[in-house]
């Protein structure tokens, strides 16, 4: 079995170095609301609906459209619920939204949302002619648009080859969120230097949740709830990272926003908390380094 020791160690969380958040907060909330732009001329990302027969099909129209009521409709959903309680949130984006779904864009940078890169179009990493092409296209059009540098990448569908971490940090990344390992931020050894995995989650992410785990719409609040009490409660003894990650086209439906918006509401009623961006994380973590 091998373990990727060349890029990080094995660190037990209750033996490492204390750190501290801003004003003593005992846990730092960040949300990160994945905007993707799919290729109806190639396979869906993922489908919602199968093809019948098991046949892949192109144009995929469900699973496509599925995706698209995201940007039309849901999007703005989210939007909403998160400019009505002056949330700032983190948008993984793909890089080509900026030119297909402007309106979209324009809204998020309006709204002072930090801008992760995400690829240029939704596709995994791994299956990419010429990975570092796309991570400087997708950086330098996401840079074009917003008129400063991305400091952090997710990868679409988390993906990454041996290679990644050290194209990333060649092309200035510093902060990345594909190893859901952690509840803290660590350092990632690479060939151009160091960079600091934020961490994310797929235990509050709406694609397992809800397309894969087939939950009930209310699992979001149930789950983010007890997620949140317990991290919580161990930030006492040392501060904790919770992620929630969501898709327009999932969580900004019209079954699933009132759960997604209650979730806030909970956590308004609580001190010691940190609601912050994937950007402020890192800058923070590395402060005290």
């Amino acid at each position: 079995m091998r373990l990727p020791h060349e890029r990080f160690d094995y660190s037990p969380i209750t033996t490492r170095r204390p750190w501290t958040l801003p004003k003593g907060a005992r846990i730092a909330v960040w949300t990160i609301v994945n905007v993707e732009e799919w290729d109806v001329e190639k396979p869906m990302a993922r489908q919602y609906l199968t093809a019948p027969q098991g046949a892949v099909t192109i144009p995929d129209v469900p699973n496509w459209a599925w995706h698209e009521y995201g940007m039309r409709v849901g999007f703005w959903r989210l939007l909403e619920a998160l400019r009505k309680r002056k949330i700032r949130a983190t948008t993984s984006v793909n890089a080509h939204v900026v030119e297909s779904y402007r309106p979209v864009a324009e809204a998020m940078l309006d709204a002072g949302w930090e801008f992760m890169g995400h690829g240029v179009v939704q596709g995994a990493m791994h299956l990419l002619p010429d990975q570092r092409a796309a991570i400087r296209t997708a950086l330098e059009m996401l840079g074009k648009f917003t008129g400063r540098k991305s400091r952090g990448w997710l990868g679409p569908g988390l993906t990454e080859t041996w290679e990644t971490l050290d194209l990333l940090a060649e092309e200035g990344i510093e902060y990345v969120s594909d190893w859901v390992n952690d509840d803290q931020p660590y350092e990632i050894r690479t060939a151009a230097g160091t960079l600091v995995s934020v961490p994310y989650t797929l235990e509050l992410n709406d694609i397992p949740m809800m397309v894969i785990q087939h939950h009930a719409s209310s699992e979001w609040f149930t789950r983010a709830k007890d997620q949140f009490d317990r991290l919580y409660a161990e930030g006492t003894r040392t501060p904790r990272v919770m992620a929630m990650a969501v898709h327009p086209y999932i969580s900004g439906v019209p079954h699933r926003i009132k759960y997604f918006e209650a979730v806030y509401d909970y956590i308004a009623k609580k001190k010691g908390v940190w609601m912050t961006t994937g950007e402020e994380i890192y800058e923070w973590y590395r402060s005290q380094r």
